[in-house]
């Protein structure tokens, strides 16, 4: 029998998202009104979306990973993990800042890929010599044609706004078909299942690649892959601005009707903050550390990129949890998927 391959860094890390995973089942149980949906929810993008397609890359030889404490087949079980944490976070900050349905997928996209910047480029890096030989966290095969971002495809990062928006679009609308139902115990224990399985195939699909590298009139590693990840970013952008307006003129109404909300002072900050504590730490704290161990591993090259990764990522949660606290008096008495709500 050959030596254990232990990488005490890789396992803490590990340890991390799994306990932020287990973290995540009691928030959910607790905070939702339905939570048996939102576990299956986690379960499905698990194991029925985001684990295949992520096993599908690793057979076409797109890259690789190393071993981890749980691994799915090729695939370490925190990578979907972390996924689905990012998208369920998002989603949860839009829902409670009020903002419209349709711009919820492009801002849990652009989340995702801001995520991504923090996180990739230090995996990347993370390359150990074992008695197995020399690993590393996760590796990228490029080919020598493909535009890249220190060795790593441009088309991945937009990948991460693909692979979290269609995830967000068919999670919202299982969800509007379970609130039409009138919370049918059946619709809750099958759109989640649903809605992976056509994220799954939208995101195989042809309309990928044309939103990846506007195929089939460009090629992959033309320019088109850095017009895609601006386009998409910008698109993102746009509809965080919208969801500001949106509570905003909320905000507006209240105001003309004589209602009083609690405004956006520290008070109001810190009691959205303890009460989104499960957001903050996917998606302020997770990239922060990720941060830490950029500086702890002197990967100095891509510092910049994921210092910028994670301030913006930790500033748009900040932005969204602010906008809670202006809506927090009109969410109370409407019908919400949160029992904090007042359902």
């Amino acid at each position: 029998m050959g030596d254990f391959t232990f990488i005490p860094l890789w396992v803490l890390q590990d340890l991390v998202i799994l306990g932020l995973g287990l973290a995540a089942l009691v928030f959910i149980i607790r905070k939702e009104e339905h939570p048996e949906s939102i576990v299956l929810e986690l379960f499905a993008f698990c194991f029925l979306y985001a684990s295949v397609y992520e096993n599908f890359a690793t057979l076409q030889g797109w890259y690789g990973y190393g071993r981890s404490i749980l691994m799915v087949f090729n695939v370490p079980f925190s990578v979907p993990l972390v996924e689905y944490l990012v998208v369920y976070s998002t989603l949860r900050l839009l829902e409670g800042a009020g903002a419209p349905v349709l711009a919820r997928p492009f801002v849990a996209g652009l989340s995702g890929m801001l995520f991504d910047f923090s996180l990739d480029p230090v995996a990347l890096r993370q390359v150990v010599a074992t008695a197995e030989g020399t690993t590393g966290r996760w590796t990228w095969y490029p080919g020598p044609a493909d535009a890249q971002i220190y060795a790593e495809p441009v088309y991945n990062f937009t990948g991460w706004i693909l692979l979290c928006g269609y995830a967000a679009v068919f999670v919202l609308l299982g969800r509007a078909w379970q609130r039409s139902s009138g919370y049918r115990k059946a619709v809750g224990l099958a759109y989640p299942f649903l809605a992976m399985v056509a994220s799954l195939l939208v995101l195989v699909s042809p309309l990928s690649r044309f939103l990846l590298w506007l195929w089939p009139f460009m090629d992959k590693g033309s320019v088109a892959e850095w017009i895609m990840l601006a386009a998409l970013g910008l698109a993102g952008l746009a509809s965080v601005v919208a969801a500001l307006l949106a509570g905003r003129r909320k905000a507006a109404g209240r105001g003309e009707s004589g209602a009083t909300a609690p405004g956006p002072g520290r008070r109001g900050l810190a009691a959205s903050a303890r009460e989104e504590w499960l957001a903050l730490l996917v998606l302020a704290g997770l990239p922060m550390l990720n941060l830490a161990f950029c500086l702890g591993g002197r990967q100095w090259e891509v510092l910049w990129l994921v210092a910028l990764g994670a301030a913006l990522e930790a500033g748009l949660a900040a932005l969204l949890l602010s906008r809670s606290v202006g809506n927090a008096g009109s969410s109370r008495g409407v019908p919400s998927r949160s029992r904090r709500a007042g359902t």
